[in-house]
Formats: structure tokens, sequence, C-alpha cells
């Protein structure tokens, strides 16, 4: 931290430098979007076939492949459309995770069949931003 009075030449040098370095991050973020990316929020890019994900899914936990189908149905008999693999890996991904995604998640693990599908009449048809 600068105090004052420092003398011009000082306290320009420190603040080219700290520019210098500002660009430099603002650069290295732009050209390795991974890197920029926290722990609770990692990249989720392209798209895999849905089959695929869900079968990830099933093997890493029944439930979450329970609550995501669950989730999927709900979507696309609300919204007259289906999610992309890479909309349901966001919705997985960001942040905690949509809520209401969770919560189906959860549902399903607890063999919860009446709130499945009470949370499926939840399924938002725009998209939420993340946390």
């Amino acid at each position: 931290m600068l105090r004052w009075p420092v003398p011009r030449h000082v306290a320009r040098s420190t603040s080219r430098a700290s520019l210098a370095s500002l660009v430099a991050l603002t650069a290295l973020a732009t050209a390795l979007p991974a890197l920029a990316q926290t722990p609770s929020e990692p990249a989720v890019t392209g798209d895999v076939p849905m089959a695929d994900y869900l079968a990830l899914l099933q093997q890493i936990s029944p439930a979450a492949h329970q609550g995501a189908q669950a989730y999927l149905q709900a979507h696309e008999r609300r919204c007259r459309r289906s999610l992309s693999s890479r909309e349901l890996r966001q919705a997985m991904a960001e942040g905690d995770g949509d809520p209401l995604l969770m919560a189906m998640i959860r549902a399903s693990h607890l063999q919860d069949g009446p709130g499945l599908t009470r949370l499926g009449e939840q399924v938002s048809c725009t998209r939420k931003a993340a946390r």
C-alpha cells in the first residue's frame, strides 16, 4: 500500500506496474478460460450425447440419474422442448447447482415419488442466472 507523500515518479511506476499486471491477468484469463474458472463453477463447454451423460450419472449416483431424468421429463412436458446435455450439465454445475434439480435428486434419493412430482410442476422454462 502506498503512503503519501510518495514521490510522483515512484507512484507512477507503481501504478504502471499494477496496470501492466492487470492487463496481463486479463489477457491470460481471456486466452485460457479454463484457468479463470473457480472450483465451484467448472467449465461447461460443448455437448455430449445425453445418453452418455445419463449413463455417467447412473454410474456415479443412481439418485442423480433418476433426479436428472425426472427433471428432463418435467422440462419437456412443461416447456415443450428437450434440454441439451450441455444445459443439464450447466444446471448441475453452476454455483451449487439448480436448486430445483438438486431437490429432485434428493427426492429421488429418498424415493419420494409425490415430492418428485410436485417438484416437477415447478420446473421453469426460463434460464435463471447462476448464483
